[in-house]
């Protein structure tokens, strides 16, 4: 999978410590070909054209080198995905010459998913229109809330009225492909106000929405009013029952509880997010992207974290220099891809399979690690977790305290 960063936003919302940047002119023309540049070096990097030598997509990531006997199929981009910042501020035209960049230096198939975030802000008819002629075919809206006091409060720039108008708009051009994000657990909002804002949600949606519990992060404007005073910090408990509430209302509509934070209806499922969920490889583009992959072009078999440069000006200096602005790589030792792996996986309600277990773990199945008397057997007795013939996954029950539930697990398997 591929992520491409567009730094830029029109304003900073109170509650956002995300790497975003507001200035008061953005050079587009050569963010352009900075990104473009970087994409090339680093699928290249990747080799992602290479044939697949084994049988098995990515068993490079794992603790050796396939056999070198090639297979008939190449490693392709499954999907993209361009994040941000607001990256519905980008021109169409850039977001159209990364897409032919990626095509050009890999094997991009015909209706991989190409995922848009967007603000409804920036998300008129006539950009949509561009965007999927660009070849965006699936939009993430930012939402965030229906309540117009409540995105006052959030620092958004848009009202409940334009993001219902956006998200009608998004859902003409991509129907079945626009999700939304909605925040939960703003200082001051009550569970009536929560449980009617969902309503309202559930009456405007696609086949997709993400819910995320509004976290007060340091150095933020909104952390600043809790701390201060001026705003109430939210009940534990009552975030709690937000949550609940939120998961019983969705899943009665007809939506799977796919991931801690995501639901989707119809197989409406995020492809791009599941690579990550999945421990697949993924390449980041653009400032401060994260990366997880094997830089085969230098001969490695081994998987490095990545991330790039934070601060654009910087990034695109050493992406004009260099070629990327690879800031950070450290090479994955294989506890730390099984760490990842059980972290990320436990997310989604399909867990971790053996297979893809054994991919990162050949010589220590899920069964020797967890299926021994330990935390995890004392955590599927108390009906928090399941170990079966697919493999460990949390239960419904478990999964709304899937952090609670980590470092137990993570201790069991330091030990095997």
């Amino acid at each position: 999978s591929l992520c491409l960063q567009w730094p830029y936003c029109c304003k900073r919302c109170s509650y956002c410590n995300f790497n975003t940047y507001v200035v008061p002119a953005v050079d587009e023309a050569a963010v352009r070909a900075c990104l473009v540049r970087e994409a090339h070096t680093l699928l290249r990097l990747s080799q992602v054209q290479r044939w697949v030598h084994g049988g098995v997509h990515g068993r490079c990531g794992a603790f050796q080198c396939p056999p070198a006997a090639p297979h008939p199929l190449p490693y392709s981009i499954t999907s993209v995905f361009f994040g941000g910042g607001t990256p519905s501020l980008a021109s169409p035209r850039t977001i159209a010459a990364v897409l032919e960049a990626v095509a050009e230096a890999a094997h991009l198939p015909t209706g991989a998913e190409v995922t848009l975030e967007a603000n409804p802000s920036s998300t008129d008819t006539t950009r949509l229109v561009a965007f999927r002629a660009a070849g965006v075919n699936r939009l993430s809206i930012g939402v965030q809330s229906l309540d117009d006091a409540e995105l006052r409060q959030l620092g958004r720039e848009h009202t409940a009225a334009e993001a219902q108008r956006a998200v009608e708009a998004a859902r003409g051009l991509f129907p079945g492909r626009t999700s939304i994000d909605l925040l939960f657990g703003l200082p001051g909002q009550s569970r009536d106000a929560w449980a009617q804002g969902l309503e309202a949600a559930l009456g405007l949606c696609d086949d997709h929405i993400s819910l995320y519990q509004l976290t007060l992060e340091r150095g933020t404007a909104l952390a600043a009013q809790v701390r201060g005073g001026a705003l109430p910090e939210p009940p534990q408990d009552l975030l709690a029952d937000m949550y609940q509430t939120a998961r019983t209302v969705l899943v009665a509509a007809g939506f799977r509880h796919y991931e801690v934070s995501n639901f989707a209806r119809k197989g409406a499922l995020s492809n791009h997010n599941l690579s990550y969920w999945r421990a697949d490889q993924y390449i980041g583009v653009g400032p401060g992207a994260h990366g997880r992959f094997v830089p085969r072009g230098e001969g490695s078999c081994s998987r490095e974290a990545r991330v790039q440069t934070l601060e654009p000006v910087a990034w695109m200096r050493e992406v004009q220099s260099q070629g990327h602005g690879t800031r950070s790589r450290v090479v994955l030792s294989p506890l730390e891809k099984m760490e990842e792996l059980l972290t990320l996986g436990l997310r989604m309600d399909e867990g971790v399979t053996h297979e893809r277990w054994g991919h990162f773990s050949p010589q220590l199945s899920l069964q020797a690690v967890f299926g021994v008397p330990g935390e995890a057997q004392a955590l599927q007795e108390q009906g928090w977790l399941l170990l079966d013939s697919r493999g460990l996954r949390c239960t419904w029950a478990g999964l709304a305290v899937l952090d609670s539930l980590l470092p137990d697990l993570l201790c069991q398997l330091q030990r095997q």
